[in-house]
């Protein structure tokens, strides 16, 4: 577990190791607070069956990661694992500060190459960072397929990312506040506004729900599900490896 990953994306690694020190705050701000709640659905959908060990990928600040830690039974090994080490620098310290730093582990990894043997975790949690993993990315297929060899039989996989809503004004009105809020507000509260032209892009250009779901069938997933949030601005996504 201690081979340096593979940058999958250099200049979108730049731009994660930029934005640690303001990110939570601004996810807070543009979400209402709502990408936490959303989080913990996503928890308590990983620790369905209680599963003995969990993958929070793509962990960013490790928010996911500490709300698995604090549902958890005891015993349950949650790692978290990121390729910004700035990104993994902040999530080690909040767990710190939540005093669950003996219940969860940080790992430096690369998405596409994962330092797990097959079959290893029971369950994988995705936090908004599956878009960052398959939007206009050539590594796509790779980290597909990474995530479903670490997947054990009968795991599965929870993903909450941001969606399309269906009903055409909603959409309209979640784009505008993507790019006229989040991208420029963000940019200027950040000072990284190539970070939060991307975040905003790669959110109004990202799969509908029912595209999700064909990609991980296609990866060859099974019994995949969704559940639209906040009117389908959002998605809870759902898959197993049989």
């Amino acid at each position: 577990m201690n081979d340096a990953p593979r940058s999958p994306s250099k200049p979108l690694l730049r731009m994660f190791d930029k934005v640690p020190r303001r990110y939570d705050m601004i996810n807070r701000l543009f979400t209402l607070g709502l990408d936490q709640r959303w989080r913990r659905l996503a928890a308590w959908a990983c620790l369905e069956g209680k599963p003995s060990r969990v993958l929070d990928l793509g962990c960013g600040t490790g928010d996911l990661a500490i709300q698995l830690a604090r549902r958890a039974p005891a015993g349950t090994e949650i790692i978290g694992a990121d390729f910004s080490k700035p990104m993994l620098e902040v999530a080690r310290a909040k767990a710190v500060r939540a005093d669950l730093a003996d219940r969860l582990g940080f790992v430096w990894a690369d998405a596409g190459r994962l330092p797990w043997p097959d079959g290893h975790f029971d369950a994988i949690g995705i936090s908004f960072a599956f878009r960052n993993l398959t939007f206009r990315n050539s590594g796509r297929d790779a980290y597909l397929a990474e995530m479903r060899r670490v997947l054990a039989s009968g795991g599965r996989l929870v993903i909450v990312e941001s969606s399309q809503p269906r009903a055409p004004v909603m959409r309209a009105l979640v784009h505008w506040y993507q790019r006229a809020i989040v991208e420029r507000l963000g940019g200027s509260l950040s000072g990284e506004k190539a970070a939060y032209r991307y975040l905003a892009e790669s959110a109004t250009r990202f799969y509908t729900d029912q595209e999700v779901g064909e990609l991980l069938e296609s990866a060859g997933f099974a019994r995949v599900a969704h559940t639209p949030l906040l009117a389908g601005a959002a998605a809870l996504h759902l898959a197993h490896r049989d």
